[in-house]
């Protein structure tokens, strides 16, 4: 098994963000128990300061002062990461012997893209995974956020899917990602269309024709929506749509490391799958399951 969505730091504000050889090697040891032989380490791009220099003030077009405020103090929170601190860490555990990756995941913000992707290719990553967490300057899976909840409930559920799934396609368009990453993270409050298989079908496609893999991810059985990323429907279009996948615990600290990667493999043998997907510098390694 391999568990490629792994963090290094929490979400909250944090006095020392060093990536750590160390930190890396006790990683290892803890999913190696669990039967995962390679790890890819994923921070988000929006907890470095060189991320930070490129795109800050993007929140600034949103028209609500209260949503602007709160990506501004979330962002402020969470940064101070050195990118290439991260990456020499990871470099150095791979020179190490460690079944370590070099990754990141991105977080898609609409017309930063060709500037994040400038930046990205500096850097010898092997695996890169794409997400959407902002819809404007929402950031919907702040669950815990009274104003960011206020607007599952202005905005409708539907309207919401319609708008997370453009930027789906919209990331991938870009090339700024190898893989998907929780392909259906609309749901993580537990909010559903009645009827999803038209916002499936755009999430697919986006996979297929942009030449990206779809990550199998455990995180969403810790989440109010109560399954992993994806539904067994998504993730049987997927497989249909001939879509690679990956698999990754989302992982925040040691204890959910490779949490459930067993049960995302027995859904992905469900859904038709034989192969996990692993990178090397950005190229595919198809793994047996």
């Amino acid at each position: 098994m391999i568990d490629y969505h792994v963090h290094l730091w929490r979400h909250a504000p944090q006095t020392s963000l060093q990536a750590d050889v160390d930190q890396l090697a006790e990683y290892c040891v803890y999913s190696r128990r669990l039967g995962v032989t390679e790890l890819a380490v994923t921070e988000h791009s929006s907890r470095f300061v060189q991320f930070d220099t490129l795109v800050r003030g993007w929140w600034e077009g949103d028209p609500s002062p209260a949503r602007r405020a709160e990506t501004c103090t979330c962002w402020d929170d969470e940064l101070g990461a050195d990118l290439d601190q991260y990456v020499d860490a990871a470099l150095a555990a791979k020179a190490a012997g460690l079944p370590v990756r070099l990754g990141l995941e991105v977080d898609y913000l609409p017309g930063q893209m060709a500037k994040v992707a400038a930046l990205l290719a500096g850097h010898p990553f092997d695996v890169l995974l794409g997400s959407v967490h902002w819809i404007g300057a929402w950031l919907f899976d702040a669950l815990d956020w009274a104003e960011a909840q206020q607007q599952w409930a202005s905005r409708g559920v539907e309207r919401v899917w319609d708008d997370y799934t453009r930027s789906v396609e919209e990331l991938a368009s870009t090339g700024t990602a190898d893989v998907l990453a929780h392909p259906d993270l609309a749901k993580v409050a537990g909010q559903r269309p009645a009827a999803p298989d038209e916002f499936y079908h755009r999430i697919a496609e986006a996979a297929r024709s942009c030449g990206l893999a779809a990550e199998l991810n455990s995180a969403g059985w810790r989440k109010p929506c109560g399954e992993a990323y994806p539904a067994a429907a998504l993730l049987r279009r997927f497989h249909d749509y001939g879509v690679p996948i990956t698999t990754g615990s989302d992982a925040h600290q040691l204890a959910d490391l490779s949490w459930r990667l067993a049960d995302l493999t027995a859904a992905a043998q469900a859904a038709g799958y034989l192969e996990v997907t692993a990178f090397r510098a950005r190229n595919r390694v198809p793994q047996p399951l």
